[in-house]
């Protein structure tokens, strides 16, 4: 082979596997839905994944930063800020589940028997009930913090009330051990259910309870040397109708119902820059 062409191979090799950085939440990552489907992504295009699983708030300020290439995150308010910021392109709806309030199953603030979320939220607060949250800027803890505030209730403060500052899997093993309260999305309580010795007290589709996870590239006109090109190729695999479906059907066998339900790029909650 000419030593231009040789060096054009190697070149191209070198590009293909050329690592990507998907900056994402606990969540997804505890739930063990990565490792299901980013595998065949590697497999078939030879760019291996690094997984960087924080808070999406800190998903997003380390995607802000250029040191990650693409964001898997779930709150869409923040979202919708880093698009109008410029630093996300290509943002796309890949699936949604719910969020559950779990706890002993002893239940002495009556979640189970709320009318609402916000009835359930007042209940605890009322009877002053143990309550871990994730206290980490995620965006299960924006969640959180979005209930209390609709209740006009503020929980920071109280004896009751503690913050984890850790991933959802740590904050599900906290809240067992205390026996307490806490908001957890449905994907990761169902894949730790027979790990932690809590209940889905309270388990409905709520509007206000919707979990959708959107996927952004990192803007290479803001962020100069983030790779791109592998991001849209992931965008476009997990975009695909086979792998929304394998994603659907992830530990659907095992637990009777989806821990993530597919949503083809269409988006339950409208994200707008």
């Amino acid at each position: 082979m000419p030593r231009t062409l040789a060096l054009m191979a190697v070149f191209g090799l070198a590009l293909a596997a050329a690592p990507l950085r998907l900056a994402t939440t606990t969540s997804v990552n505890d739930s063990g839905l990565l490792d299901a489907i980013l595998p065949g992504f590697t497999r078939e295009t030879g760019v291996e994944v690094q997984v960087i699983a924080v808070g999406t708030g800190q998903a997003l300020a380390i995607a802000g930063r250029g040191d990650a290439d693409a964001v898997l995150v779930h709150a869409p308010d923040l979202e919708a800020r880093f698009l109008r910021a410029g630093k996300g392109k290509g943002h796309a709806c890949l699936a949604y589940n719910n969020f559950v309030i779990a706890g002993p199953a002893a239940d002495p603030a009556g979640v189970a028997a709320a009318e609402s979320a916000l009835d359930a939220m007042r209940r605890i607060y009322r009877a002053g009930a143990t309550f871990v949250s994730r206290g980490d800027n995620s965006g299960t803890y924006h969640r959180e913090r979005a209930l209390w505030k609709a209740c006009g209730l503020e929980p920071r403060g109280r004896a009751w009330y503690l913050e984890s500052g850790s991933g959802m899997g740590a904050t599900l093993a906290l809240a067992a051990e205390k026996q307490a309260y806490t908001l957890t999305d449905l994907g990761t309580y169902l894949f730790m259910r027979d790990k932690v010795d809590l209940a889905d007290l309270f388990n409905r589709p709520e509007p206000l309870l919707l979990n959708q996870y959107g996927y952004m590239v990192v803007n290479p006109e803001r962020l100069p040397g983030v790779n791109y090109k592998a991001a849209y190729r992931l965008r476009a695999y997990l975009l695909r109708d086979d792998v929304q479906r394998a994603i659907g059907a992830y530990m659907k066998a095992r637990f009777g119902q989806s821990l993530f339900n597919p949503l083809f790029g269409r988006c339950k909650v409208e994200v707008v820059p």
